[in-house]
């Protein structure tokens, strides 16, 4: 496969890897490549020598990037990170692969080497992440502790019933997540999902809001208009901080749910309607009764069966997967590679007590990508209430590993352990314990990765020094 007599000596160990690697010439034509790659671009590599690399990969913003540039677009400068990017090209079958490529520059060369191109598959790590998610996932609530597992049972049971369902649990922890899912798994689910929250709409227009009005049944009421109970008609209306309704709105939707029918104002004529009542609220509804802020009979109706979504400080051992999912999602929106996050932020995520639960867990980690330039996000990146967190923490045990960091890939490649590695002694003012405490690795491990690598240890040292041991 491979054209060229400086080249032919690495033949069989470059078709060894599963790696895919192309070799081009500074004009960007291929020289050659091995069988890995052939096979991911599913093209005889006897043929694509001589062709341009960009030819390959039609329509992918690396190709494109190439073409107007006249140069590899991958290729990274002097001193400055790996570029990855990720394309997805369709088969002759019609099934998507996943490919993730970079590129390194070659050293001047008889065989007119200019760079060589990686590929890495990674439509079967795609899969299984997809797998194990589904495992782990109903709807937008994620989690595989126990008390979400009992949770997904639960709301299966409820989405077969036609019973008023009441969610309970803190701001922030998914209550109309686990409401979603109710209705996407419900009989209903074909039909509509309708949202209203209570809190937002004033006392005067809540019966209006839910019930509809007719023209003229008040100032401003030009036209009539269908209230929400009718638009949800057939499918299931979700009544978000049901404890905020009023005195006088609880009595019309008792009535509602004892009939199923509603009056819109201004109209004497009832309206029957088909509708899935589902209720969630952060506040303590029994409380409330007790204080006679809520109607008893209407509590008893709503809360036929009721859900209790937990809050994340009572189920810690969610939180990689959390962070895994929602870092996969802040990628996507930034456009940025992918996210890590170093074992020490980790720990302090797991640590933290979330008073705004899943929610504030998001901002936060919004936040850090914002903050954070590289792949690799430090607890410096953090909001500043977790970042003040972090300075009291006790460092990690030298060589421990964190035991929910499985979740989180290691280092793809070599270079891209350097550029970590760069990015946490930067961020410890080259103090190499700090570095390896960021990082969650051992000095020891940390010293021999700096020995060898010569242009970190011209600038950090390889061996350990004064600074460096009164900082352990």
């Amino acid at each position: 496969m491979f054209q060229m007599t400086d080249l032919t000596m690495y033949e069989g160990f470059l078709d060894a890897l599963e790696e895919g690697v192309l070799f081009l010439d500074a004009g960007r034509r291929i020289l050659a490549i091995n069988q890995a790659a052939a096979q991911m671009v599913e093209q005889d590599g006897a043929t694509l020598v001589g062709r341009l690399c960009p030819s390959l990969f039609p329509g992918s913003a690396c190709a494109r990037s190439c073409e107007q540039r006249g140069v590899c677009s991958l290729t990274p400068a002097a001193g400055t990170d790996r570029k990855v990017q990720d394309i997805v090209l369709r088969g002759a079958d019609g099934r998507e692969r996943s490919l993730r490529m970079w590129a390194m520059l070659i050293p001047e060369n008889r065989a007119g080497v200019h760079c060589a191109i990686i590929l890495r598959d990674c439509s079967r790590e795609i899969e299984l992440e997809a797998e194990v998610r589904e495992q782990w996932q109903l709807g937008g609530l994620t989690g595989r502790s126990q008390a979400m597992q009992d949770l997904y049972q639960k709301i299966l049971r409820a989405a077969a019933s036609d019973a008023s369902v009441l969610i309970t649990g803190e701001s922030g922890v998914g209550k109309e997540l686990a409401a979603r899912a109710l209705h996407d798994n419900s009989p209903r689910a074909s039909g509509p999902y309708v949202a209203v929250h209570c809190a937002a709409l004033p006392e005067s227009l809540q019966e209006a809001e839910l019930f509809g009005h007719s023209r003229g049944a008040f100032s401003g009421a030009a036209a009539a208009r269908v209230g929400r109970f009718e638009a949800a008609s057939g499918g299931t209306l979700l009544l978000d901080e049901i404890g905020e309704i009023s005195p006088s709105t609880q009595v019309k939707l008792l009535r509602v749910l004892q009939e199923r029918e509603i009056v819109r104002v201004g109209e004497n004529a009832p309206r029957k309607v088909d509708v899935r009542i589902v209720a969630a609220t952060h506040r303590d509804l029994a409380a409330m009764v007790r204080q006679g802020l809520f109607r008893e009979d209407l509590y008893y109706r709503l809360r036929v069966l009721p859900l209790h979504v937990p809050a994340l400080r009572e189920r810690q051992e969610d939180i990689p997967l959390l962070v895994s999912k929602l870092l996969g999602n802040l990628a996507k929106r930034y456009e940025r590679a992918q996210l890590r996050l170093a074992a020490e932020t980790l720990r302090l995520l797991e640590e933290y007590d979330w008073p705004g639960n899943a929610r504030q867990l998001f901002n936060a980690l919004e936040y850090a990508v914002v903050q954070s330039d590289g792949p690799l996000i430090l607890p410096d990146h953090l909001p500043p209430e977790l970042a003040r967190s972090a300075a009291g923490m006790p460092a990690v045990p030298a060589g421990a590993t964190h035991r929910l960091t499985r979740y989180y890939a290691p280092p793809a490649s070599a270079d891209e352990e350097r550029t970590l590695i760069a990015q946490a002694l930067q961020a410890a003012g080259g103090n190499k314990a700090e570095a390896a405490r960021r990082l969650g690795i051992s000095r020891t491990t940390l010293w021999k990765r700096l020995s060898a690598d010569p242009e970190l240890t011209a600038r950090y040292g390889g061996r350990r020094d004064d600074a460096d041991a009164a900082g352990s």
